[in-house]
This record gives structure tokens, C-alpha cells and sequence, in this order.
């Protein structure tokens, strides 16, 4: 199966995490795709903003890597075990990111 990965449906929305429990507010740069308080994702689109994914897990971060100017959060599924990578936001708990990368 082949899968264009260029396609993005734009979905900047707020939402409370299922994780630690606290409302986040959308963006006001780009899509909000993670908790920036916990960083914990849902596992919600099979492409960026689609919202068509079934699994519906918890994506806990489990990594960090350097992308262009900034990081990529890694994260695994804790229902299927997908792996997924976030890019990081300003707004995101540095603590919590550099736990991240000092445990890679």
C-alpha cells in the first residue's frame, strides 16, 4: 500500500488530554498534535489531520530526535504499539524533552 504522506488536513483544535487530564488550546502557529503540558498524543489520523484511525491508543513519548531547525517528538502506541514522531512545539515541557533525549 502506498501512502501519500504530503497530504495534511489542517485540525488546530482544542482538546483535553486523556493522559494528565488538562485542557490544551489549539496553536496559534500550527496544528496542536500533543500535549504540551505531558506531551502525550492520541492516536487519531493515519495521515496528519485525517482523523481516520481506529486505533484511538494513548502515544506516550518515548524519544526525541533532531529535525531541520528543531526536534521530532517519538512516541510508541501504548494499544498497537505503532511508533509516530510529532515535531516539537515552543510551548512544550523542556523538561520533559530534555528526560527525552538524555534517555536516548
Amino acid at each position: 500500500m502506498v501512502i501519500n504522506l504530503k497530504k495534511f488536513t489542517m485540525k488546530n483544535e482544542d482538546f483535553t488530554c486523556l493522559n494528565c487530564g488538562k485542557k490544551v488550546t489549539k496553536s496559534t502557529y500550527t496544528a496542536r498534535d500533543h500535549c504540551p503540558f505531558c506531551l502525550y498524543s492520541k492516536h487519531v489520523d493515519i495521515l496528519p489531520g485525517d482523523r481516520l484511525n481506529n486505533c484511538q491508543g494513548l502515544l506516550k513519548p518515548i524519544g526525541i530526535e533532531k529535525f531541520k531547525s528543531t526536534y521530532k517528538i517519538i512516541y510508541k502506541c501504548e494499544k498497537c504499539g505503532e511508533l509516530h514522531k510529532n515535531i516539537m512545539h515552543d510551548d512544550d515541557n523542556m523538561d520533559l524533552i530534555i528526560e527525552l533525549s538524555v534517555e536516548n
